[in-house]
């Protein structure tokens, strides 16, 4: 099993930062992508970015220039910096890990992101 804990949500104005972060817990070593995926209200939960094991990242094509996401492989946890917020960021955010041996996602319980006009 593997255990994701987010933190760093909030509110903020348009043309603001904020960081979260997800911190990881047990199989560890079993993990080979971890990500951040979002849901508005009324929307599907769809892909932010994602990081692989090797360094590698992807970004939708909504976030590309404004969001980063890293990984601080000796704290088990990544992190998705937000610049640039825009209120159609507004959603829950969700930290993914997941694990290609078992075919197993691993979800955290989300973090509330609001961005006010």
């Amino acid at each position: 099993q593997v255990q994701l804990v987010e933190s760093g949500g909030g509110l903020v104005q348009a043309g603001g930062s904020l960081r979260l972060s997800c911190a990881a817990s047990g199989r560890i070593f079993s993990i080979n992508t971890m990500g951040w995926y979002r849901q508005a209200p009324g929307k599907q939960r769809e892909l932010v970015a994602v990081i692989r094991r090797i360094g590698s990242t992807n970004y939708a094509d909504s976030v590309k220039g404004r969001f980063t996401i890293s990984r601080d492989n000796a704290k088990n946890t990544v992190y998705l910096q937000m610049n640039s917020l825009k209120p159609e960021d507004t959603a829950v955010y969700y930290c993914n890990a997941y694990d290609a041996g078992r075919v197993t996602d691993y979800w955290g319980q989300g973090t509330q992101v609001t961005v006010s006009s």
